[in-house]
């Protein structure tokens, strides 16, 4: 048969190292892991990932290894510091750490939905110590990039803070993962966050009766 001089050649994809392969599983993967928990099948990640269902298992040993390196990737907060670091800080501060608080509630809600769907779908609750990736980060670990991350972006107005940059970052971390926890009669919306932490709780706009 002759080719159609008009149909370009298929270009087969790069071949992808085991590292980058195993990258493209879990991304495809992550999703699926958070709709369907633990009872997502490696058929329905080949088809996300456009890979047949076998070249899973070329990269992962099985389907436990797949979600142990999903939660690993949830829990790892190289993603979210980076776009910290991208903030500007040519920016107002309270700019800068409304797009700080964005970054940082889209990573903990990414980490609690990849977790509880584990969870939810009958796995344990204990997280594997490590993967074959290396060891998971502990929570320390996990919050200490983001936490420095976040100081930088305080460090333009050291001269005005009552505290160092990285405890006054430590205080606004904390401040964004508990203000969305279950039980809170109204979250606090971004905006009314960050007033609150910079100009503290009275409105001094308000004179006193």
């Amino acid at each position: 048969m002759t080719e159609n001089p008009r149909t370009p050649a298929r270009r087969r994809a790069p071949a992808m190292d085991p590292e980058q392969r195993r990258a493209m599983i879990v991304a495809a993967a992550l999703p699926l892991v958070v709709e369907y928990g633990a009872s997502v099948t490696t058929a329905k990640i080949a088809r996300a990932a456009g890979i047949g269902e076998g070249t899973i298992f070329r990269v992962f040993p099985d389907k436990d290894a797949v979600l142990a390196a999903c939660m690993a990737a949830a829990l790892r907060p190289d993603e979210a510091v980076a776009h910290l670091g991208a903030i500007s800080l040519d920016q107002p501060l309270p700019d800068r750490l409304a797009e700080a608080v964005e970054v940082m509630r889209g990573y903990l809600t990414r980490m609690g939905a990849v977790a509880g769907a584990m969870v939810a779908a009958g796995r344990p609750e204990r997280r594997p110590s490590s993967t074959s990736d290396g060891p998971l980060p502990d929570r320390e670990a996990g919050l200490a990039a983001p936490r420095a991350a976040l100081a930088a972006l305080f460090e333009p107005e050291r001269d005005r803070l009552r505290l160092a940059p990285e405890r006054v970052a430590d205080a606004f971390q904390m401040l964004v993962m508990t203000s969305g926890r279950p039980g809170m009669a109204e979250p606090l919306s971004t905006e009314d966050m960050i007033d609150l932490f910079l100009n503290g709780a009275f409105d001094t706009g308000k004179e006193k009766k």
